[in-house]
């Protein structure tokens, strides 16, 4: 009876064209605008089932260009050609390309032209009728999500930078929502080098009205867009770099409503007075304003910020981490700041420096080396945003952390004052300089970095001991690419512009929701049918 009335419900849904009855989304980088790495809502791969995943696309999707960033993801999307599961993947030199799920071709692109490339993740509008992506012209374009058309006026295309030959945005794009309001929220940096005349700077969207609010870390008094050095009649700041380029760029928490900025190499003078942040995170409020004068509400500086600055050992080289607290901790809002100096630094979010409000220097709560190391260079320092995962079995807060020398777990506990403290529970060696940042999904931990045989793969690992659950195939090299897991599948981009997909056979899919599964008999049928709401 089972079985007839689950082929009854495929036949009817191959009828009508229904769309995946689990909806799935993967929004921005990292999953949420704190860009934890942590999918909560997956429910299909899992531990149990992990041995079943296999390559989907036939040695990788070839894409039109290559990619150097991760996707996004959106399921259900009605286009010219049906309801589809789509990707959006935006490439090196401008072009953003929805990619159909199933088979990796191209459903739709757009292109902006500059002189400089982008490692810039898009992000979802929560409406979901759009996709915002970073522009090589230096701008912020608003597309329609099912066919790619660009929506113009109303403040949009939006400008990011007026330097496009010095500066970029390099990181992925935040979508913060704070109450009823919506804002797209966009960082710049400089490029390999450090060279030209850059500043590091916010810009906040409110998605609704179209106007927007610019933060500069180099001559905070300003909140202006920057010209390029020279140009006459014009504003410009003398100071230089300081670029924010955290694989997630501006992180935001929804408990204390504030949007964080991680600062790399650049003057600091704050605490004597000046407005210039090298090396340091900033609160922020969503819609990209301060406390007035050139202030942030807060600020957090390393006491060594000198010597990171001397050191290229940019503070801002990963974005913040946003960590739950364990009961009974003194500390209410946390969070974990990691270096390209292989530290990470526990910060109290209520007051980040200890001392009270911002332009202070010291005060973190914990100071710790990476479990795996990450002094050396280029590889093994942290240029991986770190995945926060709340073990359901405990409530216990895990932080994952990546990088050329490997990958470790930490747990979060209280020490003997109550405050918040990291333990290392596991650490897994590497040695490659191809590393991503891990994300974690229905109880297991992901990441794309170097395989027990050599090459590049993805592994899985349980996320309590570090034990390596599965790898796939061998991929291509990495760089900023990582992987996202949703709707049951990984899905991940390499260096030689190929994507990659590694799904369970589509009968084993169906029967996620309790169903006995008859996969080996020959059942194998698409995941779009499979929830009991779909079989009424």
């Amino acid at each position: 009876m089972r079985h007839s009335l689950l082929r009854s419900a495929l036949a009817v849904a191959v009828a009508v064209g229904l769309a995946d009855a689990k909806a799935g989304s993967w929004p921005q980088f990292g999953y949420d605008a704190a860009h934890s790495g942590f999918n909560t809502a997956e429910t299909v791969l899992g531990a149990a089932n992990l041995a079943q995943l296999g390559p989907v696309y036939a040695k990788g999707a070839t894409l039109a260009s290559s990619v150097d960033s991760a996707p996004v993801y959106q399921s259900g999307v009605t286009t010219a050609n049906g309801v589809k599961n789509l990707l959006f993947l935006l490439s090196k030199n401008g072009r953003l390309m929805a990619i159909d799920a199933a088979d990796g071709s191209e459903v739709w692109h757009q292109s902006t032209s500059g002189p400089q490339p982008t490692t810039a993740s898009p992000a979802i509008d929560p409406n979901l009728q759009y996709v915002y992506s970073y522009g090589v012209d230096g701008k912020a374009h608003k597309y329609a999500i099912g066919d790619g058309t660009e929506v113009t006026g109303g403040g949009w295309p939006q400008t990011i930078t007026l330097k496009t030959s010095v500066e970029k945005g390099a990181s992925g794009l935040t979508i913060a929502s704070s109450g009823n309001s919506h804002y797209l929220i966009v960082v710049t940096d400089g490029y390999i080098g450090d060279g030209g005349d850059y500043q590091g700077h916010l810009v906040s969207i409110d998605l609704a009205s179209g106007t927007q609010h610019v933060f500069n870390v180099m001559c905070s008094d300003k909140t202006i867009h920057f010209v390029l050095d020279g140009t006459p009649g014009t504003d410009d700041c003398a100071g230089r770099q300081s670029g924010i380029w955290g694989r997630g760029g501006a992180t935001w928490s929804a408990a204390t409503n504030r949007v964080y900025i991680a600062t790399g190499n650049g003057t600091f003078n704050a605490n004597t007075g000046g407005f210039h942040w090298g090396d340091s995170v900033l609160a922020l409020a969503p819609d990209g304003t301060g406390a007035g004068n050139g202030m942030p509400l807060d600020s957090y500086t390393p006491s060594n910020f000198q010597s990171l600055q001397n050191g290229d050992t940019d503070l801002g080289s990963v974005s913040m981490a946003i960590l739950p607290v364990p009961a009974g901790s003194t500390v209410a809002h946390l969070g974990m700041q990691a270096g390209k100096d292989g530290k990470l630094r526990l910060i109290d979010l209520d007051d980040m420096s200890g001392q009270g409000g911002p332009a202070h220097v010291g005060g973190e709560i914990q100071l710790i080396d990476v479990p795996q190391g990450g002094s050396g260079f280029p590889g093994d320092r942290m240029r991986e945003q770190p995945a926060v995962w709340v073990d359901p079995a405990n409530h216990s807060t895990w932080v994952f952390a990546g990088n050329g020398s490997g990958l470790s777990g930490l747990e979060l506990g209280l020490d003997g004052s109550n405050r918040p403290a990291l333990t290392m529970r596991w650490s897994r060696a590497g040695s490659s300089n191809a590393s991503t940042s891990p994300v974690v999904a229905n109880g297991v931990l992901y990441h794309a970095g170097p395989c027990a045989d050599g090459g590049i793969c993805v592994t899985a690992h349980d996320p309590l001991s570090g034990d390596v659950l599965w790898s796939s195939p061998h991929i291509g090299n990495v760089h900023w690419q990582s992987p996202i897991v949703v709707d049951g599948a990984i899905y991940v981009t390499d260096n030689s512009a190929k994507l990659w997909k590694f799904a369970l056979p589509a009968g084993d899919v169906i029967f996620r929701n309790g169903f006995e599964n008859t996969s080996n008999r020959g059942l194998h049928a698409r995941a779009r049918v499979a929830s009991p709401a779909a079989l009424g």
